[in-house]
């Protein structure tokens, strides 16, 4: 079933989703199983899975050259949503990404999602290689998630890159697309990323899931000014509980996200990471009965492969 359909099926009841990792390159997907066990207790009708793109390593030869290596961080996506699918029986939307991918990869790719019978996608541009400054595409890649979801349109509609093709079938992908309450970090202001934002909803996107945040008053506020201005397609919050004194600096550090005074004060004062960990709970969950007041879609919920935070928060709402 489609995002979108779970999301009018619900008739207005905020619903319980979450996003997940794939497990790190040697594991057992027994230990993704072992993660998400707890959390089907509150039915999330769909689960994210995120991709990681391929990392490079230099090991120096003999000649002392230094050789480039590609080293893939974690396993498929799309085998992932396929084990999960058929495990849990719930929907899985795979995060799709420009980066890495040239076009004929890509266009693979979501024949292999649709053949497996899965009708959503999350499109992303990614993120670029560490060791590059900037976000370098593929080879007759994209660049933008746009020119991403453009391709995804078109095969909904059938056509395919390959034009000569005859009779083709039609995919059927509920596409979303992220958005970020504090403004993508490439974006010079928070009005030029709402313009491309809802370039993107123009092109076909049936759906926003945000950036993380802390702070609900960005999130209001990004909802009014993309209805402002004529997104209304849904807009889920993506809502993650600090669990560690050093996040207060390493998600501003990834995320370019605030973190607002009272919460980095409180995990100040903390003398452990067990203690930040209750008040990020409680942080999350006096957001999510806020967030849930206003009659959110869902609250999606960044798992980053720790189950039992999003488990004491889920108990205390769902």
């Amino acid at each position: 079933m489609k995002v979108t359909d779970h999301l009018n099926k619900a008739n207005g009841k905020t619903l319980f989703t979450i996003e997940v990792l794939p497990p790190l390159k040697g594991e057992n997907i027994r230990s993704l199983f072992d993660h998400m066990d707890p959390l089907m207790e509150f039915k999330p009708p769909f689960v994210d899975v995120t991709y990681h793109r391929e990392e490079y390593v230099y090991k120096k030869r003999e000649n002392g050259l230094l050789e480039k290596k590609s080293t893939r961080k974690r396993p498929g996506t799309v085998a992932l949503c396929a084990a999960i699918q058929n495990h849990y029986k719930v929907d899985t939307v795979p995060h799709i990404i420009c980066g890495g991918f040239t076009k004929d990869e890509t266009e693979n790719a979501l024949i292999d999602l649709n053949f497996l019978g899965i009708e959503n996608v999350l499109v992303l541009q990614g993120d670029g290689i560490k060791n590059e400054g900037r976000f370098v595409p593929e080879p007759d890649g994209h660049k933008y998630a746009s020119e991403l979801l453009q391709q995804v349109v078109s095969l909904n509609g059938g056509r395919y890159l390959d034009e000569d093709l005859l009779n083709s079938t039609p995919t059927k992908f509920c596409i979303g697309v992220a958005g970020y309450p504090e403004k993508h970090f490439a974006a010079p202001n928070l009005k030029t990323d709402l313009k491309y934002l809802k370039h993107k909803v123009d092109l076909g996107a049936e759906y926003i899931v945000t950036q993380m945040f802390f702070d609900n008053k960005k999130y209001f506020n990004f909802v009014e000014q993309c209805r402002a201005i004529g997104i209304h397609v849904p807009i889920i919050p993506g809502i993650k509980p600090i669990t560690t004194k050093n996040q207060t600096s390493i998600l501003h550090t990834i995320f370019y996200i605030d973190l607002p005074e009272e919460l980095a004060d409180e995990v100040e004062k903390c003398k452990d990471n067990s203690a930040v960990k209750e008040v990020g709970i409680q942080w999350a969950i006096k957001q999510s009965k806020e967030l849930m007041k206003a009659g959110v879609p869902t609250l999606h919920f960044y798992s980053m492969g720790k189950s039992d935070p999003i488990y004491r928060i889920a108990k205390e709402l769902f």
